[in-house]
């Protein structure tokens, strides 16, 4: 009798935690944040800013090299 007692509770449990986890599906799911988005676009505004500077110099180092001759 208690064999067939811990049988049937083992069963109840088993299904409990099935049930239980078959209700934590919540559907679809939205993506993970972007979480370096933002170093993202700051690393291409730096380049933007790099080439604009090399770009100033190299006029920069033309107008000097036609000065000088």
């Amino acid at each position: 009798m208690i064999d067939s007692s811990r049988a049937s509770l083992r069963l109840t449990l088993a299904f409990a935690f099935a049930l239980a986890v078959s209700a934590c599906d919540s559907g679809p799911k939205e993506p993970p944040p972007d979480l370096l988005k933002g170093q993202r676009q700051s690393m291409e505004r730096a380049k933007g800013v790099e080439q604009t500077l090399q770009k100033s110099a190299d006029q920069r180092r033309e107008e000097a090299d036609r000065a000088g001759k």
